[in-house]
């Protein structure tokens, strides 16, 4: 088994369009980063100087009618009907401080599991890309078949393409993840704010990118899959991308409490280690009123990784049953 598969993952590493892919991962590992940088820089003097303007007029105003605007407002509060908000909440009327006018400082730990979490996307479909093309270019060249007749165990040869696929991706993700965590921390130290980063942060961080590994490993894995089902790379992405679009996008638009069973929401789930969705909850009031307001819930890590262990190992099965049985021509 580890001969074969050390055979497959140089034929993986040999293909056209692993060299392809590799290099689109590539440009847009760069290109996030540039724009990472373009969003950290601080404002032109010019800019500067609006800002310390508009400062400057609102910290008058406050002066002059902070009192008098606090007063009006406790005069609102008395005359509201019960149940009304706190005297402290709805009347709060703060300083204004020369940071809260112009371009916030970029912070080094807010922005990057956002980016790490991006990376996982694209990281996720490359790898269920060239998984499938992988093993449906095989079935679409009749190159299987004569795999087969070196290697007839066909148990042999469909587990030494799949944990080709997903160890042969496992460097890749770790080097795009790490440059992306790196190169942001680099941008974000020039012109932003890294002064927070403890030791926690560092960990949550390299936790994301961990689990980042592990979807990456896992969709190369159901690309190969996908690809030996449907026999042919293009038809792998018609059925991903009708899925995003059907699935993910129509289907959870209309079905709201049905999004913790879709895929994008347990991914999202696993990588971020909880994740929050919002769902619509309306009720008739007792004088005849009708409101609905937007809910948030939150999806566990613990979901998330069991759905996505369960729809791998159901998937990895049945491609496992199809291949043993099926003729491969």
């Amino acid at each position: 088994m580890i001969r074969l598969t050390k055979v497959e993952l140089r034929r993986l590493t040999a293909r056209r369009l692993m060299v392809i892919g590799l290099a689109g991962l590539f440009l847009i590992t760069i290109l996030l980063l540039v724009a990472t940088w373009f969003d950290a820089r601080p404002l032109s003097a010019a800019e500067q100087q609006r800002a310390q303007q508009q400062f400057e007029i609102a910290h008058h105003e406050w002066v002059e009618h902070a009192d008098e605007t606090r007063k009006q407002c406790e005069a609102d509060w008395k005359t509201q009907p019960d149940p009304k908000p706190k005297l402290e909440d709805m009347c709060a009327y703060p300083e204004p401080r020369l940071e809260d006018f112009g371009k916030p400082k970029t912070v080094f730990s807010q922005i990057t599991p956002e980016l790490l979490q991006g990376s996982s996307y694209f990281l996720a479909f490359a790898a269920f890309l060239i998984g499938a093309s992988f093993l449906g270019a095989e079935f679409s060249s009749g190159a299987i078949g004569n795999w087969l007749t070196f290697e007839p165990r066909r148990l042999r040869v469909y587990g030494s393409k799949l944990l080709a696929a997903a160890t042969g991706f496992v460097p890749v993700a770790v080097v795009v993840l790490g440059v992306v965590l790196f190169g942001t921390f680099l941008i974000v130290d020039k012109l932003g704010d890294t002064g927070g980063t403890t030791g926690k942060v560092w960990g949550d961080l390299a936790a994301i990118g961990g689990r980042a590994v592990v979807t990456t490993a896992l969709a190369a894995a159901l690309g190969c899959v996908v690809g030996l089902l449907l026999r042919h790379t293009a038809a792998a992405i018609g059925v991903v991308m009708a899925y995003l679009v059907l699935a993910e996008g129509v289907f959870a638009a209309f079905l709201e409490k049905a999004q913790p069973w879709l895929v994008k929401l347990n991914f999202d789930a696993f990588v971020r280690h909880d994740t929050q969705y919002y769902v619509t909850e309306c009720k008739a009031g007792g004088d005849g009123s009708y409101a609905c307001d937007y809910v948030q819930k939150t999806l566990s890590f613990e979901h998330g990784a069991w759905y996505l262990a369960a729809l791998t190992a159901v998937v990895i099965l049945l491609g496992a049953w199809v291949f043993n049985r099926r003729d491969v021509n």
